[in-house]
């Protein structure tokens, strides 16, 4: 739809995505579509192992998922085979999963497809590792967020603290870096920042910092693709 334009927000782990993709798209009036989500959820109901799996076997149990994204800003909500995803795929093992099931080239084919239907029905806020550089390279508006492993292991360890979860923090860091290695080296889609993306280091902002940044940006452009 050409009314329809797409943001993203692309970086590795804990540099800050999710709070500041729900917050532009709360001011936008738009969905927030948490694509890590998605890769974790997959990763969830797939379980352990599931990136050794044969491909045929993966295509299947892949066909018998889908995916839904309802509501606008902080209220938008990411729904698996119809129920909403939660908190039960934040702990550090299934990101650890996630970062492993998004080496294998048919859970990324399957996730691209599924985020595009998405986008084909409403203008969104899409946060990832790849958005601005794979799945909508022809986004109006793109971003690729970075900080400091321990800066991102801080951040990480107060999320889940906040979820009332433990949180050691240099555990936290060891596996962002793991993750990192794991994401930008991989074969497929590794995380790097589109061409055209703008590239922001968190390190030493703040959310209101980062978010003004991003709409400064933003305004610049016209809502369209």
């Amino acid at each position: 739809m050409h009314d329809h334009f797409i943001v993203t927000l692309d970086g590795p782990a804990g540099v800050g995505k999710t709070s500041l993709a729900r917050k532009v798209a709360q001011a936008l009036g738009i969905a927030y579509l948490d694509t890590g989500a998605m890769f974790r959820v997959t990763a969830l109901k797939l379980g352990e192992g599931a990136w050794d799996v044969p491909g045929p076997q993966l295509a299947r149990k892949l066909a018998a998922m889908t995916f839904g994204l309802e509501g606008v800003g902080e209220d938008s909500v990411l729904f698996c085979d119809g129920m909403p995803v939660g908190d039960e795929v934040r702990t550090e093992q299934v990101g650890m999963w996630a970062s492993r099931v998004a080496s294998r080239s048919e859970i990324r084919e399957y996730q691209k497809a599924a985020q595009r239907a998405i986008s084909v029905r409403t203008s969104l806020v899409a946060e990832g590792r790849d958005m601005g550089s794979v799945v909508f390279p022809k986004a109006r508006h793109k971003f690729f967020l970075d900080a400091d492993p321990r800066v991102r292991a801080q951040r990480r360890a107060d999320q889940l603290r906040a979820m009332g979860q433990s949180a050691d923090l240099d555990t936290i860091e060891q596996s962002i870096r793991q993750r990192d290695d794991l994401d930008r080296n991989r074969a497929i889609a590794p995380l790097a920042p589109a061409p055209d993306a703008i590239i922001i280091d968190t390190s030493k902002l703040n959310l209101e910092q980062v978010f003004t940044r991003i709409m400064d940006e933003i305004r610049r452009k016209p809502h369209v693709l």
